[in-house]
């Protein structure tokens, strides 16, 4: 079953798939709280009502990381020798910290500057994205930051090196790319949630007890010791896409230990299960109808065209050079991910006009860019972590007779992509193994420094109006929102200096921008 809901997570690494300003203020000049100094361990606060953060064992702590070489896995190949990798040992449950411990997998690119800041923490998004496969990539946008920062990032919890989960093997992900995600008949409908059901039953029985254990708010108590190890007094952290949404959380835990944070690609933390397809239903409408805009098409016309295709996939799907099949859930998976960069239009040009001609090959290989598959059908496992870590942190469960009422909805907002996101709903932790914990994260940080919260209005999978909510949420003083006037999932890096210079001024010397500030595109 395809990821729908999820379509956000991705952040940088789905971009790198698809290969004027006004207002400003100055704060401080980066001497203060930027600079690195011993970790002193938190206390705790009425922002932090477990108590995890206070009386940490010095066997966590204390940890000296033996950095190295990187190696490569049966998914990625070693980075290279500017980067070292390592391994941090965190608590299985935070709520026993003394007890059964699991490894981390960190990896680190040194700062080339002579006098730097501290360490900057990266994650890329998902949840589900392997920050250590993906952070060297991102190196070249980051360059700048490198010049005052050693640039850190991790698999966190349940991902790839860091007790990653895989729930199902390479055949039966391949089986189950021919269920129907929008199931029209009660035989199809019967099979969408057999398969929800049995995806779920398969991580239960890889993962064990780590399948309580993976949440967002897990992996946040995982960043603050990751941050006493590192040597840094205060947390410098560049979330993208669902690492926003960490981030938030991470503040609302810790608001004393918050440095200099940047969340680029808002998750809108108001947003309940429900709420968060429907932004993304919008979202993607939205990139859509700029992409049939820039090629002359009506935006109305153009999505009708494309939807009549879709309606004829889902009857009889398209016969693609590999011997496979173009279904339709496949089919909108493709289409999915040229928008998350313009510069990925052209090439969803070309799959569209290829498929209305009868030839499905090339939004297959899109959809197989998009699930992690390679040419000898192996598949990668960032859909599984994603699905295990937010089922976890999701409370809401609709049922299926609660996502019918709400489909003719989903499907005003998008006739291409409601229908996918309204039953996915449904059907993504259906009858999950573990409980959720939340209806929406808490991000309120009162007392925190400020953070810089990035949206910009052709975002397709976080639309912008989500870091209004951040800044919002964080609080007074604390949410400080720039928007760009863009195209794509993330602004930092993505082609407006506006926005680079507001971010590195932030970033390398604590220049604070006025909120509200705009970049034109």
């Amino acid at each position: 079953m395809a990821r729908l809901v999820r379509w956000a997570a991705l952040g940088a690494a789905a971009a790198l798939l698809v290969g004027g300003c006004s207002g400003g203020s100055s704060s401080d000049d980066g001497k203060g709280d930027g600079d690195t100094g011993a970790a002193a361990t938190p206390s705790a606060d009425s922002s932090d009502p477990s108590g995890t953060s206070a009386a940490l064992p010095s066997s966590l702590t204390g940890q000296r990381l033996d950095w190295g070489g990187c190696k490569a896995t049966a998914d990625s190949a070693a980075p290279g020798s500017d980067w070292q990798c390592a391994t941090l040992k965190v608590p299985l449950d935070w709520s026993k910290p003394d007890g059964e411990t699991i490894g981390l997998a960190l990896i680190r690119g040194k700062s080339r500057g002579a006098k730097p800041i501290g360490s900057l923490l990266f994650n890329f998004g998902g949840p589900g994205g392997s920050g250590v496969s993906t952070l060297p990539s991102y190196a070249a946008t980051a360059s700048s930051l490198r010049e005052r920062y050693d640039l850190v990032s991790w698999d966190p919890r349940g991902v790839d090196r860091s007790e990653g989960v895989r729930c199902r093997g390479d055949k039966a992900i391949e089986a189950a790319e021919d269920i129907d995600a929008t199931p029209d008949t009660p035989a199809e409908e019967k099979a969408y949630f057999q398969d929800a059901l049995d995806f779920g039953k398969g991580c239960k029985n890889a993962t064990g007890k780590l399948l309580a254990h993976v949440s967002t708010t897990d992996t946040a108590r995982d960043m603050d010791l990751m941050r006493q190890v590192l040597g840094d007094a205060k947390m410098h952290y560049f979330g993208i896409s669902y690492g926003t949404e960490l981030g938030g959380v991470y503040a609302h835990l810790f608001p004393k230990n918050v440095g200099r944070l940047i969340f680029d690609a808002v998750v809108d933390p108001s947003a309940d299960t429900v709420g968060h397809a429907e932004n993304q239903s919008r979202g993607f409408q939205r990139a859509l109808d700029d992409y049939l805009k820039s090629t002359g098409q009506d935006p109305k016309q153009g999505t009708q065209k494309i939807a009549d295709l879709l309606d004829r996939l889902d009857a009889k799907p398209l016969e693609t050079s590999s011997g496979r099949e173009l279904t339709q859930t496949l089919a909108v998976t493709g289409i999915v991910l040229p928008l998350y960069s313009k510069a990925g239009w052209p090439t969803l040009t070309s799959a569209l006009d290829a498929a209305e001609g009868g030839d499905g090959s090339e939004l297959l290989d899109l959809a197989d860019g998009y699930n992690e598959r390679d040419a000898s059908g192996h598949y990668g496992t960032t859909t599984h972590s994603q699905r295990v870590i937010s089922c976890l942190d999701d409370k809401q469960r609709p049922t299926a007779e609660e996502t019918k009422k709400l489909l003719p909805t989903f499907e005003k907002i998008s006739p291409v992509f409601g229908d996918f996101l309204g039953w996915d709903t449904a059907g993504w932790c259906h009858d999950w193994p573990v409980a959720g914990q939340y209806d929406t994260p808490e991000v309120s940080a009162p007392g925190a420094a400020p953070i810089l919260v990035v949206g910009n209005t052709g975002d397709p999978a976080t639309p912008y109006e989500g870091a209004r909510k951040m800044a919002d949420e964080l609080g007074k003083g604390v949410g400080v929102e720039l928007t760009w006037k863009g195209e794509g999932h993330g602004a930092y890096g993505s082609g407006s200096d506006c926005v680079d210079s507001t971010v590195n001024a932030y970033l390398l010397k604590g220049t604070v921008p006025k909120d509200g500030k705009v970049c034109a595109s």
